[in-house]
């Protein structure tokens, strides 16, 4: 770095944050935000996205204003950037008149380096105007997949954020996301007029996520288990589809000793602003929740992200998986996956309100996410295909690099299911689920089958060198596949135009086949966050008391922990133990502002230790 802004810059780096050189990527956007240029940014959670705008907003002169969707989490925002010595403030809904009039004062004198507020509040007059009255550094625009109409989290407030270059042609926009595909991505620079602008995207890879993807089997106590085994004690995510699942799900982990709370929007806003501050302030707790849940959360040391229910898209599962391991310390994305989730999914679309086009691109996500779920080959090289990072090799560190699963010629099975779906509906007009077909497959003489006769059919009892679950392994394929259709309310089985290509013989159906053991998993996935992998066995009860210091001031101060120190900052301190504040200031997040709050307690532990 040359010019006078890039290291003003590298200087704001190290001296407010603590770290001595840039992530990748990070260098070439800060710069070119600071000389003045728009830019759409598309990196990974927990890639640095934040410092993208925050620095530039500390060179730049005025006052940075963050666009964010997140009332809830802006005091926690900016609680963070004030440990470090930033001058930052929200304005929003939550505040008194006289808590608004004294940012608004603050933003006027050039008092704030920072300025957090959600997309409403931009299409107030009173907020226009006092803009007008201050300087503004810079826009930066927080979640920009959110003014996507076909995206997972769309908010129609965002669409109105193309007035910002129009009203204000001169101050730079930085727009940043998580998640985006080709599509999204062309979306958000046309909504909010970047077109013109440069545009950075990252590598979507995020090495120290583990992702596996296991066939359902009563999911809550396959969860349980792998809170039990691999993540005792750590921070969890799990999300489910729908309210009530989410309620039983944190009921039962609640019930066999893990710490769980429940999170959704039938929950008054009292409980859910309680139960988040507590997820973000204790250590090892686990929060199941919809997907309502999570977004902009800065919580680094999440070590599992689980999904009891198929996400609709591959976006959505990206950005909630990703908010595993944001510290890059090795954690897991794991999700139970069964035909019902097919099932559902399929007719939440079939029955949705949205005109042919919506259903389309509905479709078109959710054949995407099962293919993801239903491959053979490395998971992580067809997620980040999917964003446009192709040609990788494979991972290692995904379920099916781990154990790979085997390829089988399942086309004469699929005839005989689909045969039967025929037999039914065109001998005997009916329709039903898998669960009738495969038991007429099996030849089973419930008194379902002899109620409706179904054992006269010529399929009767053509299944059997299949047990029950391989049956439905194959029918939750072919609905993946599109080779079978979902119908009505109870989800019954029909015949797809493309199932007449397998019945006619010309079209082979190549199956995948779970492994007979579950995926070894990796030694540092499966050890708790509160004993790294790359610590000395010397260092470990330096790192817990550590911890412990941690927990406690963070909670005399009313702020996460995080906002004292990441723990790999407290890993590495444990591991060098300095004797002398000059020495700690040279530790990788530690910048002037923690060094003079923090310094002599840190020292202090240390001596004791």
């Amino acid at each position: 770095m040359t010019s006078p802004g890039a290291q003003d810059a590298l200087d704001a780096l190290r001296r407010v944050f603590g770290y001595d050189s840039f992530r990748p990527g990070q260098q070439e956007i800060i710069e070119h935000v600071v000389a003045g240029g728009d830019a759409l940014v598309l990196m990974p959670t927990g890639g640095g996205k934040s410092l993208c705008y925050q620095i530039p907003a500390l060179v730049r002169p005025g006052v940075g204003v963050v666009v964010s969707p997140l009332i809830a989490l802006m005091q926690d925002q900016v609680d963070a950037l004030r440990a470090l010595g930033v001058r930052a403030a929200f304005l929003n809904s939550t505040q008194n008149l006289d808590q608004r009039r004294e940012v608004e004062r603050a933003f006027r004198a050039g008092e704030l380096d920072l300025l957090y507020l959600a997309p409403e509040r931009l299409q107030l007059d009173s907020t226009a105007q006092l803009f007008d009255q201050g300087k503004i550094a810079l826009f930066a625009i927080d979640e920009a997949h959110c003014v996507s109409q076909w995206g997972h989290d769309f908010r129609p407030d965002y669409l109105a954020l193309s007035m910002l270059h129009e009203r204000w042609p001169d101050v730079p926009r930085v727009a940043l996301t998580a998640t985006a595909t080709e599509a999204t991505h062309t979306e958000i620079a046309e909504r909010l007029g970047l077109k013109d602008a440069r545009h950075f995207v990252a590598s979507f890879d995020r090495p120290n996520i583990q992702y596996r993807i296991v066939p359902k089997n009563s999911p809550t106590k396959q969860l349980l288990e792998l809170l039990r085994t691999e993540h005792p004690g750590d921070a969890a995510i799990v999300y489910c589809l729908s309210r009530a699942s989410v309620e039983k799900t944190a009921e039962f982990l609640a019930n066999n000793g893990v710490p769980a709370l429940p999170y959704h929007a039938g929950l008054d806003a009292g409980t859910r602003e309680r139960h988040q501050s507590r997820f973000l302030r204790e250590d090892g707790l686990v929060v199941v929740a919809t997907i309502a849940f999570g977004m902009g959360i800065d919580k680094p040391d999440v070590r599992l992200v689980a999904h009891l229910d198929l996400p609709k898209s591959i976006e959505g599962y990206y950005q909630e998986t990703g908010r595993a391991g944001r510290d890059g310390l090795p954690s897991t994305a794991w999700m139970a996956y069964g035909l019902a989730d097919v099932v559902q999914q399929r007719k939440m679309i079939d029955s949705s309100d949205g005109d042919f086009a919506h259903r389309r691109s509905a479709t078109l996500h959710l054949d995407a996410m099962l293919a993801l779920c239903e491959t053979v080959t490395c998971r992580r090289t067809q997620l980040l295909a999917y964003f446009g990072e192709g040609g990788g090799q494979p991972c290692g560190n995904c379920d099916t690099c781990l154990a790979p699963p085997e390829s089988w010629d399942g086309t004469i099975a699929a005839q005989k299911f689909l045969s039967a779906v025929f037999r039914l509906k065109n001998e005997r007009n009916q329709k039903f689920g898998a669960g009738q077909i495969i038991d007429v497959l099996l030849g089973k003489e419930t008194e379902k089958v002899k109620q409706y006769r179904h054992d006269e059919l010529t399929v009767f009892g053509i299944g059997k060198e299949l047990r029950e679950a391989e049956w439905r392994g194959v029918v939750r394929q072919l609905l993946a596949h599109g080779l079978l259709g979902v119908e009505g309310d109870y989800g019954t089985l029909v015949l797809t135009d493309a199932s007449a290509e397998v019945l006619g013989r010309r079209r082979e159906v190549h199956l995948r086949r779970e492994p007979e053991r579950p995926a070894k998993i990796a030694k540092s996935a499966r050890t708790s966050s509160a004993a790294p992998v790359d610590l000395a066995e010397a260092d470990k009860p330096v790192f817990e008391r550590l911890r412990a210091w941690r927990a406690a001031t963070a909670k005399e101060q009313g702020v996460p922990a995080y906002v004292v120190f990441h723990d790999a900052t407290l890993r590495e301190i444990a591991s060098r133990r300095p004797a002398a504040l000059a020495e700690l200031g040279t530790i990788s997040g530690i910048g002037e502002s923690k060094l003079d709050r923090y310094g002599e307690q840190v020292l202090e532990v240390l001596a004791e230790s």
